[in-house]
């Protein structure tokens, strides 16, 4: 593989753990950036010395940029996200739906600007977005969140085209259903019930799936990307249409 290093971003756990050892065992050194130090430094002792922490808020890119001045980044992984309550935006605080915004949309966006031009000089780069099955199907109460997915989707579109020709590919993996600790959050930490509701009845995708996927886009010779995949559980699907009863007209 002709690509050296690589930022993973959300790279303490779950999928961008698994995406980050995936890479470490292909001989990569990856920077795995997340804001816990102490699940970092566990991944990296666990994974070895090519694992290389990176301590930030993936929303602060003069930080990002600052610590990986002197790095030239060949894979950047936009994995990292947030979804802070699951209920209908009108029901949120601003202050929630500008934080899935900016976590989900314009970080991605911003280290996209940052790392695409020394890719581009190089010739050689493959930028990874990680969005979801929600960006493009119905999911009650995650109108922020599905709009920045869809918007970071369409921006890869316009990306793709801006690219071709410069050696730097773009591939979009929209996972279904995936065994993590996202809606930790929005269930109030609690992680039980988030079971329960979310991976007990159907069986989720888990995290090396995903990575799996990576790998296999990474590995195509330089003349072929896979532009957009869906990777979704073998008992999920999408595209049921609901219709509440209507209001009575006399309460």
């Amino acid at each position: 593989m002709k690509y050296r290093t690589a930022l993973v971003t959300g790279g303490s756990k779950g999928i961008g753990a698994a995406i980050a050892e995936g890479l470490v065992e292909e001989g990569l050194t990856v920077y795995a950036l997340g804001r816990h130090a102490d699940a970092l430094d566990a991944l990296a002792e666990r994974l070895g010395p090519r694992l290389k922490p990176l301590v930030a808020d993936v929303r602060d890119h003069a930080q990002i940029h600052h610590a990986l001045a002197s790095v030239d980044i060949d894979i950047l992984v936009n994995n990292a996200g947030g979804l802070a309550t699951v209920k209908p935006l009108y029901e949120q605080t601003a202050e929630e739906t500008s934080e899935v915004i900016a976590l989900n949309l314009t970080a991605p966006l911003h280290l996209i600007r940052l790392l695409a031009p020394g890719m581009i000089a190089r010739r050689c780069g493959h930028i990874f977005n990680l969005t979801t099955t929600a960006a493009s199907s119905v999911f009650p109460g995650t109108t922020a969140y599905a709009a920045a997915k869809a918007g970071l989707s369409q921006a890869g579109r316009v990306l793709r085209y801006d690219l071709a020709g410069t050696g730097v590919r773009l591939t979009e993996i929209a996972p279904g259903r995936v065994e993590t600790e996202f809606y930790t959050q929005a269930f109030d930490g609690d992680v039980k019930n988030l079971r329960e509701k979310m991976y007990t009845h159907q069986r989720p995708l888990q995290p090396a799936d995903i990575a799996s996927v990576l790998l296999a886009a990474l590995k195509l010779p330089d003349h072929a990307d896979i532009a957009e995949l869906i990777l979704s559980p073998s008992e999920q699907a999408t595209g049921s249409y609901v219709y509440p009863p209507a209001p009575d007209a006399g309460s």
